[in-house]
């Protein structure tokens, strides 16, 4: 499959259906997943990682997976938090199809699978949870956190993942760089070859001193 997950629409690859059983929240569960989307056979390590080392999200607002692909993030914020609104963002419309076959499966109905362009712009979340898509390129990835990071509301969290050979010390400096004033940026957990990045955004002025680890 390669990179096709993270750049096409409508991958050309056959959709191969399949059963897969996993652990999200706390629950066994049977999901569906498919050829063309990211880690169609498991729970991607990164995604293990990061949802084992974030804090159970808020009780409620506007939550988002950025990058969603088949949805292990998405279903696991909304079974934690069913009065939550997820925002299960991806370009790939055939991981949107599986978030939403997903999420009526188990009676989720607070899941909004859609592609960035048509998340609300007066949208803000109460936190943003994701395993990002490094492999689009530097570039890419910037213009990508740059425009969803600033959406975060006030005295609220983001927590990305990013496997350590692949660039994630350097994405922290680039982020503590980048988000300042306003924002702080930690080395939140570390395991099997991955860091989650904690950015908290305090508000602008901030109401408590900018603590930047590098």
């Amino acid at each position: 499959m390669g990179s096709e997950h993270y750049f096409s629409a409508s991958p050309s690859s056959p959709e191969q259906l399949r059963r897969l059983r996993v652990t999200l929240a706390g629950r066994d569960l049977e999901v569906v997943t498919a050829g063309g989307v990211f880690s169609p056979d498991h729970v991607d390590a990164g995604t293990s990682v990061l949802l084992a080392n974030t804090p159970p999200p808020p009780a409620g607002g506007h939550f988002l997976d950025l990058g969603c692909g088949w949805g292990p993030i998405s279903l696991s914020l909304a079974l934690a938090s069913p009065h939550a609104t997820v925002w299960a963002v991806d370009v790939n419309e055939r991981a949107l199809d599986l978030v939403r076959r997903n999420a009526e499966s188990l009676g989720l109905t607070n899941i909004n699978a859609v592609r960035p362009e048509d998340v609300p712009e007066d949208v803000s979340f109460r936190t943003i949870r994701s395993n990002p898509p490094i492999r689009v390129g530097k570039s890419e990835l910037h213009n990508m956190l740059e425009h969803w990071i600033p959406r975060l509301s006030e005295r609220s969290d983001g927590w990305f993942v990013v496997q350590r050979n692949l660039g994630s010390d350097s994405l922290q400096r680039w982020l503590a760089a980048t988000f300042a004033p306003g924002y702080s940026v930690h080395r939140a957990a570390t395991g099997r070859g991955f860091r989650v990045l904690r950015v908290r955004r305090h508000g602008s002025p901030p109401s408590e001193p900018i603590d930047v680890i590098a």
